[in-house]
Order: structure tokens, then sequence, then C-alpha cells
């Protein structure tokens, strides 16, 4: 298998890597502030709406110190230094402080406007609703990742406010967030009746997504179960624990299977992530066959594995704030290593690296779309809110399609000849019979040449077996070079040779048996003199029972051959009245048999 150079892959690598960090320096959190308006920022329900995302629509103010109480935060935002972002720039990225929003709702109608106040992005691990009362006492909705889900109004996996707004009067809210990991203020309002189809078509679609991962992930488990291939291990291992972390990033994991641990949400969510990383380097470097490939490139990708291993039990006993950066970072080092892995083995002319490359080129690209929206670097939009799964289960999909190229090349590799690269005796044994059964159905001819190298053994004992090696080579070489498709040439053993011919009658196969013989004794095959004889057998010259029958008469042709002089070609052929069927074992009847010397004579 083919090397690599070590500077070619340490620079690919190294380049890549200069990229991607590059990304993570500019990516640092950022808030950058604006000149507040002074006149009051209102959202006016007077106005007929299913849904609106609160663009402009709130002030928002940065607590340093996390320390501040309700009512020094109330004051701070009647003073004119106040921060004030859009929704656009809302999303914080990784920060100690704490982030506080004004949110005030006007009601100009007779009636009480009920309306449901939804927070988008669920891992935000403090999130308070501060509210004052007629009395001006503030009372405080406490949700966040780090609560019993039970703490929730509204059982959803991302937070969801209702509210009621009085007749004709403006009431304001607070909302308080802090958190160890990204944060993403992303707010929007919605009618009661259209959240509840808002929440429908969001769960059917999870439901789409997560049972496709479900579907691979079975399928592949009865794959290896069949096969017994450890990519399909590793792969399906991957796919479980991506799904984990998908699911734990998502609020689902949280929701249905641990909503009384928040500490399992949360740790959840790195450990996932971490398995998922080990599991896909693992595939990667068994579907790819790296260690045979490149002991750099493996050698980094253990490193990286041992990395991700390491960060488990750092992530259950240290501080959620340091983890999370450096599972970003771990996972932005290890992204440019498929990469790199992918075109090098494609470069090498390694085919399932083509649909590997598509694969990790997709997840690649959405991870660091969406790592850009986690520091701050990108706004908040569909795709980078949702690219992430987009990028993923493209990802799965095209590593499915990878996985089967792998075995249809290893297939290959199973069906063909490792000295001769022409088919082997397991190819011939597959295909003979079904073309066989094919011919007998279609009422089409089907023929069939054994050929055998002449003195065979000699050559070996005289000149060596590195001089036969090589006869073999050339004789294939030959054979492959004056068969097209669909015939099909293979190594039947030793230094036999087989040709299946299908859709060819007796005439048709006698000449391409005689072109083969003929070339291989003008041509000198290994700087020496190489003959071979040719039995051929042919269905239209005979009534065979089975492919048996007529791969035996085929043989005993090329025997009878070899007993007349060696180097021609002798055909089975058909006594002028109808015979029973022939079985193996009766003698074939012979026509035209020609030799090298004397092509046109007859037996």
């Amino acid at each position: 298998m083919a090397k690599i150079p070590t500077r070619t892959a340490s620079t690919l690598l190294l380049v890549v890597l200069a990229i991607i960090i590059s990304f993570e320096v500019h990516a640092q959190p950022t808030a950058t502030a604006s000149s507040l308006r002074t006149e009051s920022i209102k959202v006016d329900l007077n106005q007929e709406f299913e849904f609106l995302e609160l663009d402009n629509n709130f002030k928002l103010y940065e607590d340093v110190s996390a320390s501040a109480t309700i009512d020094d935060v109330a004051q701070v935002f009647e003073d004119e230094a106040t921060t004030q972002f859009s929704v656009g720039d809302t999303n914080i990225g990784y920060s100690s402080s704490a982030w506080w929003v004004k949110l005030s709702f006007h009601n100009p109608q007779s009636a009480p406007k009920e309306i449901i106040l939804r927070q988008a992005y669920p891992l935000i691990d403090n999130l308070q609703l501060w509210t004052r009362s007629y009395e001006s006492h503030w009372s405080v909705k406490q949700y966040g990742d780090k609560f019993p889900f039970s703490h929730r109004e509204i059982y959803h996996r991302e937070f969801l406010f209702p509210l009621i707004i009085p007749a004709r009067s403006t009431k304001e809210y607070f909302l308080r967030y802090e958190s160890e990991g990204s944060l993403d203020i992303a707010l929007s309002i919605h009618e009661p009746q259209h959240l509840l189809s808002f929440v429908g078509t969001q769960q059917l679609i999870y439901g789409l997504y997560y049972g496709g991962f479900m579907v691979l992930v079975l399928y592949n488990l009865f794959i290896f179960i069949a096969v017994r291939d450890k990519a399909f291990l590793y792969y399906l291992l991957y796919i479980f624990f991506y799904g984990l972390y998908m699911g734990a990033h998502n609020g689902l994991t949280f929701q249905y299977f641990w909503p009384n641990h928040p500490q399992i949400g949360n740790e959840g969510l790195l450990v996932t992530l971490s398995l998922s990383l080990v599991f896909a380097l693992q595939f990667s470097t068994d579907i790819l066959n790296i260690k045979e490939f490149s002991k750099l490139l493996n050698r980094i990708a253990k490193c990286l594995m041992i990395a991700c291993v390491v960060a488990i039990p750092a992530v259950l006993t240290m501080p959620y704030a340091f983890m999370a950066p450096v599972m970003t970072v771990l996972t932005l080092t290890i992204m440019p290593l498929f990469f790199v892995m992918g075109v090098l083995r494609l470069a090498s002319g390694y085919r399932p690296a083509r649909y590997f490359m598509l694969a990790w080129t997709a997840l690649i690209f959405s991870v660091i779309v969406y790592v850009l929206k986690v520091f701050g670097v990108l706004p908040r939009t569909f795709f980078t809110e949702n690219g992430f799964q987009i990028g993923s289960i493209i990802e799965m999909v095209l590593l499915s399609l990878a996985l089967g190229s792998r075995m249809t090349e290893l297939k290959q590799q199973s069906h063909t000849d490792a000295l001769t690269e022409i088919g082997n005796r397991r190819r011939f044994d597959d295909v003979f019979p079904v073309e066989f059964e094919r011919a007998q159905r279609n009422k089409q001819p089907l023929a069939l040449l054994m050929i055998d190298i002449d003195y065979f053994k000699k050559l070996n004992d005289t000149f060596g077996h590195d001089a036969g090696d090589q006869a073999l080579r050339a004789v294939a070489t030959t054979i492959k070079t004056l068969t097209r498709k669909p015939m099909l040439p293979c190594r039947f053993g030793g230094e036999e040779f087989a040709v299946i011919l299908p859709r060819t009658d007796s005439a048709a196969a006698k000449i391409v048996a005689e072109r083969i013989r003929q070339t291989i004794a003008e041509k000198p095959m290994a700087k020496r003199e190489v003959t071979v004889s040719v039995g051929v057998a042919s269905t239209d010259m005979g009534y065979f029972t089975s492919s048996r029958a007529i791969m035996n008469a085929a043989d005993e042709c090329l025997y009878l051959a070899k007993e007349m002089g060696r180097n021609r070609v002798c055909l089975f052929s058909e006594a002028p009245q109808k015979q029973a069927p022939i079985a193996a074992s009766k003698t074939p009847l012979l026509e035209n048999t020609t030799e090298g010397n004397e092509p046109n004579a007859a037996v």
C-alpha cells in the first residue's frame, strides 16, 4: 500500500490547523456596545401576529460582576449608558458575566392579551424572569438547565414563559441570563395557538432527525453482526454517542431521560461529545486504513483519541466553564485531521475516501459555522442555528455510503487474484452459475474457455518461481487485453485460467480462444517463450444440464489439447444426431481442433 511522506502529511495538517485556529483566535466572546436610543422601546401588541422575533425590541445590559440586584438593574436601564443590542447581536458566546434584558409590551386593546415568550436556546444554566406587580413588589420565575425540569411552567425543551398583558397598559419584564457555557439570547413571542402548531412541526422534524439516527444505528448493528467488520461497530458507536450529544444540545435528553438530574445533563453534553470524537477517530482510521497508509497520521489520531478519553474524567471533576471551551478547541483540532486523512487517501486512489471526504466536508463546514456562532462571530440565523443538524445528517448518510464503498472494495479484493489482478476462483464460482442460469432462461449461448500454460512446472524449476510469477502476470494481462465486457477472465488455480463468455456461440468463442493462443505464442512472456493450451465449450454445441457440466466439458477439451501436443485449441462439438443430456463424465466430441503449426487442422 502506498506510503506518504511524513513532511507532506505534517505540512498539510498544520496548514489546515492554522486556518481553524485563526478562526478561534478571532472568535473570542465579544459584546460591542452601541448607543442607547432614549425613547422607550416597546412591543406593540395591537397588530395581529402569530410569531414575532424580538429584533430591536429590547435593551441589554452586561453585569460584569454578576452581583447586581433587580433594583440595581432596573435603575441602570433608565440610564443612557445602557447597552442595546438587536437579536442579531445577542449571540454572546462564552461569558462569565450576567446579562440582563428589558422587555416592554404595550397592549392598547380593551381585553387582556395572552402571549408566550420563548427563549429558543436551551443550554442556559440560570434564567430568571422578573416582573413588578402593581404593588411595586418584584416576583421572579426561575428556569435553567441547572434546575429540575419541573421548575418550568410549560414542559418543553426550550424556555417558554406564558405572559398576560393587561388591557390598555404597558408591562415590563426583566430577564437575567447567566451560564458557564455558550450564551445565545434568542427571544421571540408567539400566540398560544401558533405555538402549538410550531412545537408540533418542530417535534416532527426532530422525530425524523433522530429517527434517522436510530435507523442508521440498527442497520449498522445488523451488518456488524453479519460481517463482523469493526468499522461498522465504530460507526454505530459514533452515531449513537453523536446522537446523544445532539439530543443534549437540543435539550431533549434533559427533558426525556433525566429531567430531575440537571447535573447529568450538563456533564453528559461534554461526555457524549468526547465519546463521539473517540469513535469518529477510530472509525476514520479504520475505514481509511490509516495504520498502513501513514504512521504519522495514525500516531496523531491515537494521541487525539487519548486526549478525548482523558477529557471524560476531567469533565466530571473540573468546572464546566473551563471544560466547555477546551472541548470546543479539541473538536476544532480534530476536524482538520479528518480532512487531511481524507484528502491524502483520495489522492492515493482509495475509492471509499470520496464519500468520506464529502461527509466530513459537510460536517466540518457546519461545525465551523456553528462554533463561530457560539463565539459570537456570526449572527444567529436559521442556518447558523440549525446547520449543525443539517451537516450531521448529511455526514451520516455519506459515511454510510463510504462504508458501502469500503465493503465493495473489500469484496472486489476478495474476488481478485492478488498476483495477476484478474478475477480469482471465488469470482468464477460466483459468476459462472449465474451466467449459466441466465443463458438458459434467455435462451442465449454461453461459452467457456479453460486455458493452461504449457510446461509451467518446467519453467518454474528451470528459472525459479519469480519467472513463473512473471509468466502468470504476462499471460493474465494478455487474456485481459483480448477480452471485453461482459467477458470475464479469471485465474482458475495454479497456471490455469478461465474466461466466461456470455452471449457467445462456439464459433465466436473459438475465434477468441485462437486469438489468445496465438498472441501468447508469438509474444515473449517474461522474456521467455510461453504457450498455452485452450479448451472451449459452448451451450450451443451441446445440451448441458448444469454449469458444472459445461465446465467439465471445457476442462476435458483442455486436457485433450495437451495430450495432442499442447499449444492448441480444442473445441467441444455436438454430434450430428441429437444426444442425451451431456453429463460431467461424458467424453467430448471435438471439431476444428487447431494448433500452433496447423491452425486449420481437424481432429
